[in-house]
């Protein structure tokens, strides 16, 4: 009996909104159901109007156990954003793009220092993943070699500060963990195409349909987002870093991050997205999950 909630980004009031649809009532300050729990899968922060009551909400919720929160890549980005590295700089470099992509944040918490460095901290216990009987969650990705070496790695399937370090470095099965649990799998465009992404910034890579068989899918047919100038060319397998994909008779997994457009809808019977672009002028959206063996279509709930 649990409701899992797609990206946030900063949008308390579509959030209230929809868990009062869902018949969630606040109790002394706190949202919670009689019989049900919220699972949300990441990404709180950025982009949105009310970013210090999104993390109150979620967070309040999780401390009387009416949740559970994973971490989002905006999370893990944070965190890397404002620890230190010993080379100088911050993990996260502060490019101009990861400073506006994280400017609401910091306008937000302005004058609050001490405030979000305790939100910091609450980001560092949250889990990766979740793995029940009957179904998986993550907030990009579930990969499961990936999974399985994240599972010998993190501590208590979380992030400490040394791993936090270490995930940085590019190229290592840590990093490469990391980067596709939370941020999805790509893949280069061909013929030095590129398209430009929702903040504006020029991209020659894709986000792929990690659920898909590579080898029968096209550059077109494996985006997760349409992109008009990609071809109907068979993908050039050599490119992707591996060809696992997330089989048709695994468990039903949930995941956010892909910014979907239009109606929600299931890609599969087992492969549910929920974030469908609020932030950008679309819908924040749950899946009512009540114990069913194949997702439906009509347990998917959205403002």
């Amino acid at each position: 009996m649990i409701d899992i909630i797609g990206d946030i980004h900063g949008h308390a009031d579509k959030l209230e909104e929809l868990l009062l649809k869902l018949h969630y009532k606040k109790r002394e300050g706190v949202y919670s159901h009689h019989n049900r729990k919220v699972l949300f899968v990441g990404d709180y922060i950025d982009r949105g109007p009310k970013i210090r009551e999104t993390l109150n909400i979620v967070k309040s919720m999780v401390k009387s156990e009416n949740a559970i929160a994973l971490m989002g890549n905006h999370e893990y980005n944070a965190l890397c954003f404002h620890l230190h590295d010993i080379r100088g700089g911050q993990l996260r470099k502060h490019s101009i793009k990861n400073i506006v992509q994280h400017y609401e944040t910091l306008k937000q918490f302005q004058n609050r220092q001490k405030e979000y460095e305790e939100y910091l901290d609450w980001f560092k216990t949250l889990p990766l993943y979740i793995e029940t009987d009957s179904f998986k969650a993550v907030h990009a990705c579930w990969d499961n070699n990936n999974i399985e070496y994240l599972k010998k790695t993190l501590v208590n399937d979380r992030l400490t500060d040394e791993l936090i370090y270490q995930s940085v470095k590019e190229g290592t099965e840590l990093n490469v963990a990391i980067e596709e649990t939370l941020k999805g799998k790509e893949l280069s465009m061909p013929n030095g195409l590129y398209f430009t992404d929702k903040d504006g910034t020029r991209r020659n890579e894709i986000r792929l349909k990690w659920w898909e068989d590579p080898s029968k899918m096209t550059y077109k047919s494996i985006s997760v987002l349409p992109i008009e100038n990609l071809p109907e060319q068979p993908i050039e397998l050599s490119e992707l870093k591996s060809l696992n994909f997330y089989r048709d008779d695994d468990k039903k997994v949930f995941f956010g991050h892909y910014w979907l457009k239009g109606e929600p809808s299931l890609y599969k019977d087992n492969i549910c997205c929920l974030d469908y672009s609020v932030a950008k002028h679309g819908k924040l959206v749950a899946y009512q999950l009540n114990g069913e063996k194949f997702l439906d279509k009509k347990n998917l709930v959205y403002v």
